[in-house]
């Protein structure tokens, strides 16, 4: 058994229930006596593969088509995440945001991972889509991102396909462990908390986690 306790957090940086999720498990970790034996691994997962680098339709437009519901059903289910967001003291803009291909942008902190800044950087990102409504596909963008953070060579990235096999390897484990759904955090290679459950409730399982390590 590793010294450490790893929690594998899979994630795209265009979901809101993912950027609350990972709110979530910082604030668990923060009360968590054991934090300094607990690694976070960030792991890449496309809620849709085949989404297009810009979209015509606004996030509540593509909602609306998606899910069949009105514009102002949409709208109103993204204002009461915007307030979920507030009680975790963040401030989203929704009808900003711009819905994309987020390959990239997880090749991106695959890179970043490399020199110990895949949180940063994932942090980064959904910032820059849920606050700031900028196109977390465009290389440009990118590049400015990763520079902020700190993350070198990430212009290397844009004439090749480095770290795209980590994203893929990524996406196939989260098909092998059944996942369809982000976020999903497996931790300890035993439990599973799928979905923005509270920081309540990943403590708890964290803390279930570590006592099963001690007995073992």
């Amino acid at each position: 058994m590793s010294d450490y306790l790893f929690i594998d957090v899979w994630s795209d940086v265009v979901c809101p229930f993912c950027y609350l999720g990972t709110r979530q498990l910082s604030g668990a970790l923060e009360r968590f006596e054991h934090r300094a034996d607990v690694v976070v691994r960030h792991r890449a997962f496309e809620l849709d593969s085949s989404a297009p680098r810009d979209y015509r339709l606004s996030l509540p437009e593509l909602l609306a088509k998606k899910y069949s519901m009105p514009v102002e059903r949409a709208t109103a289910l993204n204002d009461r995440l915007e307030g979920d967001a507030a009680a975790l003291g963040m401030t989203w803009s929704m009808k900003d945001a711009r819905p994309t291909n987020t390959f990239d942008a997880h090749r991106v902190i695959a890179l970043a991972a490399t020199q110990s800044k895949g949180a940063a950087m994932s942090e980064r990102l959904f910032r820059a889509y849920f606050c700031e409504g900028l196109l977390v596909s465009d290389h440009w963008v990118l590049t400015a991102l990763a520079n902020e953070v700190g993350v070198g060579e990430v212009e290397s990235l844009w004439a090749s396909d480095l770290y795209a096999g980590e994203v893929r390897a990524d996406e196939v484990a989260a098909t092998e462990l059944g996942i369809t759904g982000v976020p999903s955090l497996l931790i300890d290679e035993k439990f599973m908390v799928v979905g923005a459950q509270g920081s309540d409730h990943i403590l708890d399982v964290l803390t279930r986690a570590w006592s099963r390590r001690v007995t073992a």
